[in-house]
């Protein structure tokens, strides 16, 4: 369904994935990958959200340590071993994407999708990538209009640059399905991310997902859960839906 493309960066070009159903002008859907990174599965869910009727683009974000397949796993990480070891060296790309790069990013990102996709626009993103999803909302916000943010990582911080502090520069509906017993959003973390949407003045769903992992809608690691992928999917469709 989808094609690869290339979009220039002041650091070089980024791969990037755009998935669309047929030439038909569609609304754009931004997809922040997880810190696994530009791959099969990624693609996969492109497809299916472009499905619905949008147009999707999913960049490299990590396009500065290279391409998506050098930086893609090697081993089986529906092994929970496997996934813990590519995990301890994918973290030290994740740390250094720091917000001085990925707002910049997230710009030439938007500016890409836009020139093949209608506006307003929404954005989606997956582990590390919900927290650029929830930037996206604040460093684009003349263009998007919903974001989604499923199994977020570090969306509340002590931070300065912590996203949750972005929101007030939101125009966005937001929806959130934090994993369960998750140790990089606990409790009080989604407490303290709900009372910034609500401060804010921003609509929101700020949801737990029971019994789901870190990392749920990711078929080809272990934490995959079916039933909370398929929970997501229908959540973020009526998003989008509903807003574009």
């Amino acid at each position: 369904m989808g094609r690869s493309l290339e979009i220039g960066t002041p650091d070089g070009p980024a791969e990037a994935y755009l998935a669309r159903s047929d030439d038909d002008d569609h609304p754009g859907v931004l997809l922040f990958v997880d810190a696994i990174g530009l791959r099969p599965r990624i693609e996969e869910m492109a497809d299916r959200i472009a499905s619905w009727g949008y147009l999707v683009l999913a960049p490299n974000v990590f396009h500065r340590d290279g391409r998506a397949t050098d930086l893609a796993p090697t081993t089986d990480l529906t092994v929970p071993a496997n996934r813990e070891e590519f995990f301890r060296g994918a973290m030290v790309r994740v740390r250094a994407l720091t917000p001085d790069k990925s707002d910049p990013d997230t710009r030439l990102w938007v500016a890409a999708l836009l020139e093949h996709a209608t506006g307003p626009i929404g954005v989606t993103g997956y582990c590390m990538g919900a927290r650029l999803a929830t930037r996206a909302a604040a460093v684009a916000s003349d263009h998007v209009v919903a974001v989604g943010g499923f199994h977020g990582g570090g969306l509340v911080t002590d931070a300065p640059t912590s996203p949750h502090l972005t929101l007030p520069a939101a125009r966005a509906e937001f929806v959130y399905g934090h994993a369960d017993r998750d140790r990089s959003m606990p409790q009080d973390a989604i407490e303290a991310l709900g009372r910034a949407l609500t401060d804010a003045g921003l609509t929101f769903t700020n949801e737990v997902y029971a019994g789901a992992e870190h990392g749920y809608t990711m078929a080809d690691t272990a934490p995959y859960d079916a039933a909370a992928t398929e929970r997501h999917f229908a959540a973020l469709r009526d998003l989008l839906d509903r807003t574009l």
